[in-house]
C-alpha cells in the first residue's frame, strides 16, 4: 500500500506535505510542536489535520500488517492465487481483508465442518454445480451408519451446510449485502414491556433508514438495548435479502437447483444475516460513537480557551443545602485567602449573617467577581448574591460556571496535595473561584468525560475517548503556553514532550532551587533531555528571567533568526513588549528577503514577529469575555414568550444548543431554531461559551423546560 498517496488523496494534501509530516511523527515530535514549530516542512498543517493525518496513518498501517498476516497464513495453507492476492491487495478496509480471509480462516467446529469431516465436499461441489446430476443417486453412495449418515436425507442435508457455509463465505456477496442493508435497510427498536414508563418511549415504535439515523438516536437506542428496555433489529423489505442471495447462486431449475436454493434461504437466515445486521450494527455505532467524541471533543476545546477573567480577587460560592454555601475568596493569582461556610436556604438559613461575612469578605479582600457553582442550591445561592450586590456600593459581578468535576477534584489526591489544610468541601469553592479566573489552568486537573460538555460521554470506548479528548487538552494547552514558575504538575504534563513524571520532576526542582530564570535550566531537570527539551521549551515562559525571548513563544532554535530579524528592523531585544512598527519594517525590507538573509522560513518570521509584539500573548484574550451579571436575575416564571434575552452556551449535541440565560435552567435551541438557513449540525452555528441573543419560543414550567429560538434575532 502506498499509505502516503492515499492519505494525501483523501485529505486533499500534496503527498510532501503527508511524507514529512510521517516522518516527523516517526522520529517522535508531538503534534503542537510539529504545528507550531515545523510549518516550513508541513505545509503549515494545524494540530487537526495532524491529528487526522495520525489516526489514518494509524488505520493504514494496521490494516497494512493484518493483510500480510492473511496472505502468510493463505499461503501457508498452500490456497494462495494471483486472484486472492490482487484481492487483498485491493482491499482497503479491515472489513474487506477479513471477509476475503473468512474461507480461510480456522473455524470452531460448525454443521459444515462436521459435514466435511465425514467426507461431502465433493458432493456438495457436485450439486453447487447444478448440471444435469441426479443428487438423490449420489448422495447414497455416501450413507454410511458410523458416519451417522442413515439416509440421503441425511446426505443431502450435510453437503447443503457445506454449500451454506460457503455461500456465507462469499466475499463479494457480503460487500454486496452490506450496500443492501445501508441503502434500503431500516433501524427498528420496540419495547421490551411497553407497559413500562422509562426514557425510551420515543423508541418503542420506532423505525427509521440505515442511512438517514442520527447518531445521538443511534446512542439512545444502544443504551435502551443495552438496559434491557428496548429490542433493536435490522429489518430489510420482505424477502429482499433471501431473494439477493439466492439469485446469485441458482442456476435455473432442477433438484440441484432446488438444493442450491434451499441452502441459499438457510445460509441467509442462519449464518449471514445475523452477522450482516451485527455488523451494520456496529458500524452505526461506531459512527454515532465518532461523531459523539467529534461534538464533546469540539465543545471541550471551546470550554478550556474560555477567555479567562483576569486582575480581580474572585470569590467562589459552591452551593450546598444541609451542608451550607462553601465559599472561598482567592487573589489574582488564585491563591488562596479566605475560607468559611455560610447558610443561605433551611435547615440553618441565616441570610443577615451570610450577607455580613460576605460583604465583610469584598470589603476586606477588594472582590469585584463572584464565581458560583451551577448545582444543589445554586438557584437559591444566585438570588442571595444578586440581592446582596444590590445592597452594597462596590462594584461586583457574577458568573454561573460549571461545577461538573469540581467534587471529583476536590476528593482527589492532586486537590489534597494542593491543597491539604482545607477540606474536600473547600476544596471545590476553590476550584469554582478559579474556574472563572482561567478555565484551562484548573479544568485540566479534571478528567475530561467529568467536565459534562457532551452526549452519552460514558458510552464511549473508553481508550478512543480518552485519546480524543487527552488530544485536545494537550492542543489547548499548547497553544496558550504556560508560565514555568507557576503552572502546576497537572498543566505542565499536557505540554508537549513532558510526562507526568517529568513534569513533577520540573516542580520538585523548582522547589529546591528557586524560580526558572532561562528555559535552558529545564536541561538540568531529570529525565528531561534534549528531545523533550525540544519539544517542550516553546510552549514554557519564563517571565521577568534573563532572556526576554524565553517568554514568547519563540523556540530556542529560532533565537538568532529572531535577533536577526530585530537587527535588520532597527531593534534590540531589549526593546521586546515595544515592537508595534515591527511589522511594518519588516514589510518595508520584505519578509521573502529577511527570510533569505536569516534563513529562516516566512511561516516562522511571521510567528515570530506576532510573538515579539504581544510577549506572552494569551490567544484567548482575543476572544468576548464571559458574560458576567449583576442584579438582573429573573425566575423561570418570569419569561414570556417573544421575549428577547442574552445568554451564553453551556453545550452543544447533535440536536441542538443548550444556553444559560440568567434563569438557572438551560434554555434549549433546537437545531431548526438555530439559523434562518438550514444547519446541517449546531457546530457549524453555535460554540460552547459564545455569547448569544436568543427569544423565548415557551416555556414549561411544569417540566422546567424553555424553549427558544435564534431565527430573527440580530445576533
Amino acid at each position: 500500500m502506498e499509505i502516503n498517496k492515499i492519505i494525501a488523496a483523501e485529505q486533499g494534501l500534496k503527498e510532501e506535505q503527508v511524507v514529512n509530516a510521517v516522518s516527523l511523527l516517526d522520529e517522535g515530535a508531538t503534534i503542537p510542536f510539529i504545528a507550531r514549530y515545523r510549518k516550513e516542512v508541513t505545509g503549515s498543517l494545524d494540530d487537526t489535520q495532524l491529528r487526522e493525518l495520525s489516526d489514518r496513518l494509524s488505520y493504514l498501517r494496521n490494516l497494512e500488517k493484518r493483510k500480510e498476516e492473511i496472505t502468510n497464513s493463505i499461503t501457508e495453507q498452500g490456497k494462495m492465487t494471483d486472484e486472492l492476492m490482487a484481492a487483498i491487495d485491493k482491499a482497503m478496509t479491515l472489513v474487506e481483508a477479513e471477509d476475503i480471509y473468512m474461507p480461510y480462516k480456522q473455524k470452531r467446529r460448525t454443521r459444515a465442518s462436521v459435514a466435511r469431516e465425514k467426507g461431502l465436499e465433493p458432493l456438495a461441489e457436485l450439486i453447487m454445480a447444478q448440471e444435469n446430476t441426479e443428487p438423490d443417486t449420489e448422495a447414497e453412495k455416501y450413507i454410511d451408519e458410523e458416519k451417522e449418515l442413515a439416509d440421503t436425507a441425511a446426505v443431502l442435508q450435510g453437503a447443503m451446510d457445506i454449500i451454506a457455509e460457503d455461500i456465507s463465505d462469499n466475499a463479494e456477496l457480503r460487500k454486496y449485502l452490506r450496500t443492501l442493508f445501508t441503502d434500503i435497510g431500516k433501524v427498528v427498536s420496540a419495547a421490551v414491556d411497553e407497559s413500562e414508563k422509562t426514557v425510551y418511549d420515543n423508541y418503542y415504535e420506532f423505525s427509521e433508514s440505515v442511512s438517514k439515523i442520527a447518531g445521538h438516536r443511534v446512542l439512545a437506542i444502544d443504551r435502551g438495548e443495552k438496559e434491557g428496555k428496548l429490542k433493536v433489529s435490522i429489518v430489510l423489505p420482505e424477502g429482499a435479502g433471501e431473494r439477493a442471495v439466492v439469485s446469485r447462486f441458482k442456476k435455473g431449475v432442477g433438484r440441484c437447483a432446488e438444493l442450491v436454493e434451499l441452502a441459499a434461504r438457510d445460509s441467509y437466515k442462519r449464518l449471514i444475516f445475523p452477522s450482516i445486521e451485527r455488523e451494520i450494527r456496529n458500524t452505526l455505532s461506531e459512527a454515532a460513537q465518532e461523531g459523539a467524541i467529534k461534538v464533546f471533543s469540539s465543545n471541550l476545546r471551546q470550554l478550556l480557551m474560555q477567555p479567562p477573567v483576569k486582575g480581580k480577587v474572585t470569590l467562589g460560592l459552591d452551593p450546598g443545602y444541609a451542608h451550607g454555601c462553601k465559599c472561598a475568596v482567592v487573589d489574582e493569582t488564585g491563591k488562596v485567602l479566605d475560607t468559611t461556610i455560610i447558610y443561605i436556604t433551611p435547615p440553618r438559613k441565616d441570610i443577615p449573617k451570610a450577607e455580613r461575612i460576605i460583604s465583610g469578605f469584598i470589603s476586606k479582600y477588594g472582590v469585584t467577581a463572584i464565581a458560583i457553582g451551577n448545582g444543589t442550591a445554586s438557584r437559591e445561592t444566585e438570588q442571595f448574591a444578586a440581592q446582596l450586590i444590590g445592597k452594597i456600593p462596590q462594584q461586583v459581578s457574577y458568573m454561573v460556571v460549571s461545577e461538573a468535576g469540581a467534587s471529583v477534584y476536590s476528593a482527589s489526591k492532586l486537590a489534597a496535595e494542593e491543597f491539604p489544610e482545607y477540606d474536600a468541601s473547600l476544596r471545590s469553592a476553590v476550584s469554582i473561584a478559579r474556574r472563572l479566573q482561567d478555565p484551562l489552568a484548573e479544568l485540566v486537573k479534571i478528567d475530561p468525560k467529568a467536565i459534562g460538555v457532551g452526549q452519552y460521554q460514558h458510552d464511549m470506548p473508553k481508550a478512543r475517548m480518552d485519546e480524543a479528548l487527552s488530544g485536545v487538552v494537550e492542543d489547548c494547552v499548547n497553544s496558550v503556553g504556560v508560565d514555568l514558575n507557576t503552572a502546576s504538575y497537572s498543566l505542565l504534563s499536557y505540554i508537549a514532550g513532558i510526562s507526568r513524571t517529568i513534569a513533577k520532576n520540573i516542580v520538585t526542582y523548582r522547589e529546591e532551587n528557586g524560580s526558572f530564570t532561562d528555559r535552558r535550566q529545564l536541561l538540568k531537570v531529570s529525565k528531561l533531555g534534549p528531545k523533550a527539551y525540544e519539544q517542550c521549551a516553546g510552549f514554557l515562559r519564563v517571565r521577568n528571567g534573563k532572556n526576554p525571548l524565553d517568554n514568547t513563544a519563540v523556540h530556542p532554535e529560532s533565537y538568532d533568526h529572531a535577533k536577526a530579524l530585530l537587527e535588520k528592523c532597527g531593534y534590540s531585544l531589549t526593546d521586546i513588549g515595544a515592537l508595534d512598527e515591527l511589522p511594518d519594517r519588516a514589510k518595508r525590507i520584505g519578509i521573502k528577503a529577511i527570510s533569505e538573509q536569516t534563513g529562516a522560513g516566512i511561516p516562522t518570521l511571521n510567528d515570530i514577529i506576532s510573538e515579539l509584539i504581544k510577549p506572552g500573548r494569551d490567544p484567548r484574550d482575543e476572544l468576548p469575555p464571559p458574560l458576567m451579571r449583576s442584579a438582573d436575575i429573573m425566575e423561570l416564571k418570569d419569561l414570556k414568550e417573544g421575549m428577547e434575552l442574552v445568554g451564553t452556551v453551556r453545550n452543544v449535541i447533535d440536536f441542538g444548543a443548550f444556553v444559560d440565560i440568567g434563569v438557572h435552567e438551560d434554555g434549549l435551541v433546537h437545531i431548526s431554531q438555530l439559523a434562518d438557513h438550514y444547519v446541517r449540525h449546531p457546530l457549524d452555528v453555535v460554540k460552547v461559551g459564545q455569547i448569544v441573543k436568543v427569544k423565548v419560543l415557551s416555556v414549561d414550567l411544569q417540566k422546567g423546560r424553555i424553549s427558544l429560538t435564534m431565527k430573527n434575532v440580530a445576533q
